[in-house]
């Protein structure tokens, strides 16, 4: 009779920590969408701002539709960035109740981590941005005229800051799986010539345009991550 009434009683865990999870992830949407409207409240501002790379050059568009296109676009994109402190916190609130005490202590640290490095990662797209598009525009010449569509333009400025801020992150990822086990700092260091091959390829592959500058970059600065793991993960005694 009790085992009926255990197994009758099982679920409603699950259920809970289901219902839990949908409600963290509504106040993220919920971040995401009062960062997108703060964006677009700005998107004169930002449009002038992130198009200074151009200098001169004129953008252009052809819809009737394009410009308020491209306000959605690049809210959507800021609103994500704004409400990534959001987005870490719903996260670490929903795991918090899992750990133990000294889990808890030890894992607080990462959080303002993690938005640390999603706040390089963005730093750095926006230095690499000048070079990269000079390197693009230096193919022009008077038989190729520029004509850049506004909505492909900022869809690579917001693609490259996205890709940079979420790649920095993976150093939290490594920790944790150090922390279960999986990894350790000894392997880490064995692995060091097949992370460099992965960060070239990812820095190729990732990375929006053609341009030569930024998947460089975007590799070093994953390699150069990838290093700073090892030594997170030796300091975290493993």
């Amino acid at each position: 009779m009790s085992r009926a009434r255990e197994s009758s009683d099982a679920p409603a865990p699950l259920l809970q920590h289901l219902k839990e999870l949908r409600r963290r992830v509504a106040i993220a949407l919920a971040a995401v969408i009062v960062g997108a409207a703060i964006t677009f409240a700005w998107a004169d501002t930002l449009i002038a701002l992130l198009r200074t790379p151009l200098n001169d050059t004129p953008l252009f568009f052809v819809g009737v539709g394009d410009a308020f296109g491209i306000r959605l676009q690049l809210s959507f994109i800021g609103g994500v960035a704004l409400a990534m402190p959001i987005w870490l916190w719903q996260a670490w609130a929903f795991i918090r109740p899992g750990l133990t005490d000294s889990e808890r202590r030890a894992a607080r640290p990462w959080i303002p981590l993690a938005l640390l490095l999603f706040i390089i990662g963005v730093g750095v797209a926006w230095v690499v941005l000048p070079f990269a598009v000079s390197f693009l525009l230096s193919f022009a010449t008077d038989d190729l005229t520029p004509l850049i569509a506004a909505d492909r333009y900022f869809g690579f400025v917001g693609s490259l800051m996205l890709v940079f801020g979420l790649a920095t992150e993976y150093p939290i990822l490594l920790v944790f799986l150090s922390r279960v086990g999986v990894v350790t700092s000894a392997k880490l260091r064995r692995w060091r010539r097949n992370a460099l091959v992965l960060a070239v390829v990812v820095g190729a592959f990732a990375t929006p345009g053609t341009d030569l500058v930024s998947p460089i970059v975007l590799g070093v600065v994953l390699y150069l991550l990838y290093e700073l793991s090892i030594w997170l993960v030796r300091i975290g005694g493993r």
